[in-house]
């Protein structure tokens, strides 16, 4: 048997709630802090938002952004251990507005999953995958008019040009960012 840990939910009709997740070296669940200030930015944007979640490994930020108001979520994980873990933690929520694909989120594109008005890409470090995704979002057009990225990172990785970012907050290692297309500003 997989053992679990546990991530909480800070906000939104399912605050302060537990979810289970695959102990697992490969995620990094978005800290509390992190995620306060990432839905403080989008405060205005999340209620009735279309979001996918890029590599979602625990979920915290499909699930945050469901219980503030986002209207869907399609999340990412390619490991199915991982991918079973958040179809667990959507049915412990009673939450029927997700879906779970398991697939490398650099193949979601062959799934044709339409565009969506925020983007989250929390990718594992040190492999390459900021750039692939920011090249895919524009390249198929996963972004609306207006949409927003939120790209989490370590501290020294470049976002891409085209994506200009409006907000940003740093800790040791890592680096937040919430962005838009250059043609959407």
């Amino acid at each position: 048997m997989t053992s679990l840990g546990k991530v909480r939910i800070i906000g939104g009709k399912w605050r302060g709630r537990k979810l289970n997740v695959v102990n697992d070296d490969s995620l990094r669940p978005t800290p509390d802090r992190t995620r306060e200030t990432l839905f403080n930015w989008l405060q205005g944007s999340i209620n009735g938002a279309r979001c996918l979640d890029l590599f979602a490994g625990t979920g915290v930020l499909g699930f945050e952004a469901l219980s503030r108001g986002a209207s869907e979520v399609l999340m990412v994980e390619a490991d199915p251990i991982i991918a079973d873990s958040l179809r667990q933690s959507a049915d412990n929520l009673e939450c029927n507005t997700h879906m779970i694909e398991c697939v490398d989120a650099l193949n979601i594109t062959e799934k044709k999953p339409g565009n969506f008005d925020i983007i989250f890409v929390d990718p594992p470090f040190k492999h390459g995958y900021i750039e692939k995704c920011c090249q895919m979002i524009i390249e198929y057009s996963l972004l609306k008019p207006n949409g927003m990225v939120y790209i989490e990172s370590e501290k020294d990785v470049k976002i891409p040009s085209k994506f200009i970012i409006s907000k940003e907050t740093q800790t040791k290692q890592t680096r937040s960012v919430l962005t838009k297309l250059e043609k959407s500003i």
